[in-house]
Order: C-alpha cells, then sequence, then structure tokens
C-alpha cells in the first residue's frame, strides 16, 4: 500500500453521484466531475449563499482519493517490478497532484470569501472571525447563526428595486 485511505471506493461512489460526471477536456484532463449546482452571485445574501452549498468541501479531495486507490491497485500488480510501477503510475500521479492543487486553491478562495463575508455582514474583525472559527464546532449554517447571535448583523442587502438609472441592455 503506498497510500493509506480514510474512505473505500464506496464511499467515494456515494460522494461522486451527486456530481456530474465530465467528458474528456484536454485543458482539465485530471479532473473526472464537477459539480451540477451552480454557485449563486456574489450579491445574493449570505445564508443563501451557505444553503445553496457555495462554501462546501471542494470535491477535488474525494476524486485525488480514487486516483490514490488506483494506484494503489497497480502496486499491488506491479510490486515485484518498480520501473514498470513508476512508468505506468506517472499519469495518476500527476491526475493526483494536480487534483490536490485545485482543492488547496479552490479551499483557501472559500476561506477567504468566507471570512471577509462574515467581516461585511457582523460586526466584527477578521481576528476575531478566525478565532471563532478556530473553535468552533458544528456546521457552517450552524457557525452562521451563532455568529448572528453573537455579533449583530450590520449589512442587510436591499431586496427590492435600487434606486437610480436602469441598467442598460
Amino acid at each position: 500500500m503506498v497510500y493509506h485511505l480514510s474512505l473505500s471506493r464506496e464511499d467515494l461512489q456515494q460522494k461522486f453521484s451527486k456530481l456530474r460526471k465530465l467528458k474528456y477536456n484536454r485543458f482539465r484532463w485530471w479532473r473526472m466531475y464537477d459539480d451540477p449546482k451552480e454557485k449563486l452571485h456574489n450579491r445574493s445574501p449570505f445564508r443563501d449563499r451557505i444553503m445553496n452549498g457555495d462554501f462546501d468541501y471542494p470535491h477535488y479531495k474525494y476524486q485525488a482519493m480514487w486516483v490514490e486507490h488506483d494506484i494503489n491497485d497497480m502496486h499491488e500488480l506491479y510490486k515485484n517490478d518498480s520501473g514498470r510501477y513508476v512508468e505506468e503510475s506517472s499519469l495518476l500521479r500527476t491526475r493526483r497532484k494536480r487534483l490536490l492543487e485545485d482543492f488547496e486553491k479552490e479551499e483557501n478562495e472559500k476561506l477567504e470569501t468566507l471570512t471577509t463575508e462574515f467581516v461585511r455582514n457582523f460586526r466584527c474583525d477578521i481576528d476575531q472571525v478566525r478565532e471563532e472559527m478556530a473553535g468552533f464546532d458544528g456546521t457552517l449554517l450552524d457557525f452562521y447563526y451563532y455568529m448572528e447571535d453573537k455579533y449583530r448583523t450590520v449589512h442587510m442587502p436591499y431586496p427590492g428595486k435600487r434606486r437610480g438609472r436602469p441598467a442598460k441592455n
């Protein structure tokens, strides 16, 4: 075993059942699945964006785990011939590396957007949000309600029509 995995293939298959299978794309060939839900616009209410799943755990980590299962299978197949194993698994290792890079990039972007949204919507600063995040144990929606109770809401977008000149078509 090259990788010790926490999720079995059946668990990963269950995670993938909520995603959309991708066709081959020569520019993003390492990705196998994509999220079918569209993200809400940045001007949408923060709570609605959380409930839509815009800040959920990126699925690239699960795809990388699937590739790790494939690498483990290949390791068992070529355990006596290390040269052949390295040659045959090079594409899988590259796919895993790129999926983990995508995961890190998206996770960092989501975390940064999340902290700025909390600062923008509640009476707190970035350090307070990070401190509260580190000490909180629960879902993101629970954290939102916790922050709403602890810090008062500052920014509530106006749901009606905006004043001023209409947008050009």
